[in-house]
């Protein structure tokens, strides 16, 4: 049974942006782009996203605008947009700056620092430009950890575009890193396998999630992730889609896996609790209507349109 196309409706999976990756390194180019007037720039203090108070809540900046911060520590070209009529629409680029930047009395009233979970929850931002700043989070996240070199421990500096980092002491090039991330619902018929971290939501549940590790393919790992952290064994691992996750900077891959035996054993170093949640109650959950007040990850996180694609299909799922 086929399942529904999901690619415009997870958060950060929507980012239009021409990311021009082959011109990275034509600085005038870039240069141009970033002098264009029709250029917009999104800006970020401490990996914060900044809004322009007011009820026009518009996080884009001009040139001009984004001056009034001073010098960024961090410029990554993003991408460009698409023009009716030419092709070639508006650049977007991501600048960075410390936080005292939008702390100065003179700015402190004019903008408004808002989290990048804040505003995908809360849908503070179009699809397209949700994607962007998830791109530019993850970006602007690695440079700041990233600032010497990993060979010799001499500072590195950012090149092409943003999207390198140059080592003049040694040669060495370091470009940015996505971790893989397996999440996952086990299913046994008509039931699927839930668990939940002290750290979230009361009465909140999600699909089970942990981290690929080297040499382990993204199926081992969702078998190797539920054996540890429910000690269910499971197989027939099916593919459902993947999820950008700037926090800092993961790649989420969205799974059902066929459950092989059904008693749980938690891990509670890594959950507080996990148990078997029949479809009735995940619809429930879904529609906040759970007799017990439980509930699920809000429609941006890939773990909600895992469970309602197995509320709706059940284990057909597992053939899809």
């Amino acid at each position: 049974m086929p399942l529904p196309d999901q690619s415009t409706a997870i958060g950060f999976t929507f980012n239009p942006l021409d990311r021009r990756s082959q011109q990275r390194d034509d600085e005038a180019f870039v240069e141009r782009l970033r002098h264009d007037p029709s250029t917009r720039f999104v800006v970020f203090t401490a990996d914060v996203p900044v809004f322009k108070a007011g009820a026009g809540r518009d996080i884009l900046f001009s040139a001009n605008e984004a001056a009034q911060f001073g010098e960024p520590i961090q410029a990554v070209f993003l991408g460009q947009g698409e023009s009716e009529r030419n092709g070639e629409g508006p650049a977007l680029f991501a600048l960075g700056f410390d936080k005292a930047a939008t702390e100065a009395p003179a700015l402190a009233a004019q903008f408004e620092p808002v989290d990048l979970r804040s505003i995908a929850m809360r849908g503070l931002v179009a699809p397209a430009l949700l994607g962007a700043l998830g791109q530019a989070k993850a970006m602007l996240d690695w440079h700041r950890r990233h600032r010497f070199c990993a060979n010799c421990g001499e500072p590195s500096r950012s090149t092409s575009a943003g999207w390198r980092r140059s080592c003049d002491a040694c040669g060495t090039q370091h470009f940015p890193r996505v971790d893989p991330v397996v999440i996952m619902l086990a299913i046994d018929g008509d039931r699927c396998l839930l668990g939940r971290q002290r750290q979230f939501a009361p009465g909140m549940y999600s699909a089970l999630a942990g981290f690929v590790e080297p040499g382990e393919t993204a199926e081992d790992a969702v078998c190797r992730e539920v054996l540890e952290e429910a000690g269910v064994h499971c197989s027939g691992v099916t593919y459902f889609a993947t999820q950008p996750w700037p926090f800092p900077s993961s790649l989420m891959i969205g799974c059902f896996a066929r459950a092989d035996d059904t008693e749980i054993v938690v891990d509670t170093t890594e959950l507080e609790d996990a148990r078997w949640f029949s479809r009735a109650e995940v619809k429930a959950m879904l529609a906040g209507t759970h007799a017990d007040g439980l509930s699920v990850p809000k429609p941006f996180a890939i773990a909600h349109h895992l469970l309602r694609a197995f509320a709706e299909n059940g284990a057909a799922v597992l053939r899809a």
